[in-house]
């Protein structure tokens, strides 16, 4: 993991979860923002992802690999004392919804970033099944991802980048599939655990990815005190890479300072 301190003091930490297939080194003008405005910045690369080398490019052998990894990271945060926000992008937002679902964790708010509960473009039904059997006897077999930089973002320049980025993960395993479709039926399942901390959920409105209503459908379930739901409607995939993303960041930096007001951090 690395960590990356506030300019000037610091007001609390945002531990941030890519998403699948990328890497913490295309999230640098977002680490910037948030230490700009004062804030300390933890990542890291998840399992079988960017610089990590753990385990096989783009392979895990369970999705609780990925839960482990960013409680570390939410320990190591915990160093600065000071209050601790969770951003999770795409699967990384369905990483940070199971952890919460399944470990306890001292956080003041969560924000999801077109968190991954459902997928526009599904294998056939063919192909799921036969990647049921494949799970068990070859769960190690990578197959394209069947994504592309243009489906994430309209941004031409981090299209560009990405196209020579030699650390993006372009093949997955069976294993890393099915994992991920059981992580996606247990964020569901399993709505009920969530604690009841203060939520963000931001959604890119034309999301050519993941699949948006059903992420409306969760967090119309969500059983919270205080949530937000903000569709940001031109976006693609990766709402903090697009066009529009310094206003997605004033909005969820707005949301991260509002919590701090209500516990006396902020005056």
């Amino acid at each position: 993991m690395w960590k990356w301190e506030a300019e000037g003091e610091a007001k609390a930490v945002i531990v941030m979860i890519h998403g699948a297939m990328e890497h913490h080194r295309r999230y640098g003008w977002l680490i910037q923002m948030w230490r700009s405005s004062g804030f300390h910045v933890i990542m890291g690369d998840l399992p079988g992802q960017g610089m990590t080398t753990r385990s096989r490019r783009g392979h895990i052998n369970s999705f609780d690999d990925y839960i482990i990894e960013v409680k570390d990271w939410i320990q190591a945060a915990y160093s600065f004392e000071l209050p601790v926000f969770l951003l999770g992008h795409s699967m990384g937002g369905l990483i940070a919804i199971r952890m919460l679902q399944e470990e306890k964790v001292n956080i003041a708010g969560v924000i999801l970033s077109s968190p991954c509960l459902g997928l526009v473009n599904s294998p056939s039904k063919i192909l799921n099944a036969l990647s049921i059997g494949l799970n068990i006897i070859f769960p190690e077999l990578r197959m394209n991802s069947g994504i592309t930089v243009e489906m994430a973002t309209r941004n031409q320049d981090v299209r560009d980048a990405d196209l020579n980025d030699t650390l993006y993960v372009t093949k997955v395993s069976v294993r890393w599939y099915r994992e991920l479709i059981q992580g996606i039926k247990l964020g569901f399942e399993n709505i009920d655990k969530l604690p009841d901390i203060p939520m963000l959920v931001m959604q890119g409105g034309d999301d050519k990815i993941v699949n948006k209503q059903g992420v409306r459908d969760w967090f119309n379930q969500v059983p919270l005190s205080e949530k937000r739901f903000k569709e940001w409607n031109k976006c693609y995939h990766e709402i903090f890479n697009e066009p529009e993303r310094e206003d997605v960041f004033e909005y969820a930096k707005d949301f991260v300072n509002s919590q701090l007001k209500v516990i006396g951090y902020l005056v």
